[in-house]
């Protein structure tokens, strides 16, 4: 499974992976289906080695190797704000 670490502006380090890295077989070749109308999106999980909550995004699906570190902090930091909306 592939992840990235990154730290941000306020040394949380955090590690992203794809939501569904691991899947094999029958179970993989069905998430792959439903991804296909994502647009070429992926889910990725993003976690926290602090207080911060975990956040989910939705990227291309070259993020691991083509994303600069400095836009996957960007969107992390818009994930968080848009999680921590009163409704």
């Amino acid at each position: 499974m592939k992840q990235r670490e990154i730290t941000d502006s306020q040394t949380t380090k955090w590690i992203c992976v794809q939501a569904l890295a691991g899947i094999e077989g029958k179970t993989a070749k069905k998430a792959e289906n439903l991804l296909e109308g994502n647009g070429n999106k992926i889910p990725v999980v993003c976690t926290p080695s602090g207080g911060e909550q975990s956040v989910r995004l939705l990227l291309n699906a070259d993020w691991y190797e083509r994303l600069p570190d400095e836009k996957l902090i960007q969107a992390i930091e818009q994930a968080s704000k848009e999680d921590k909306r009163e409704f």
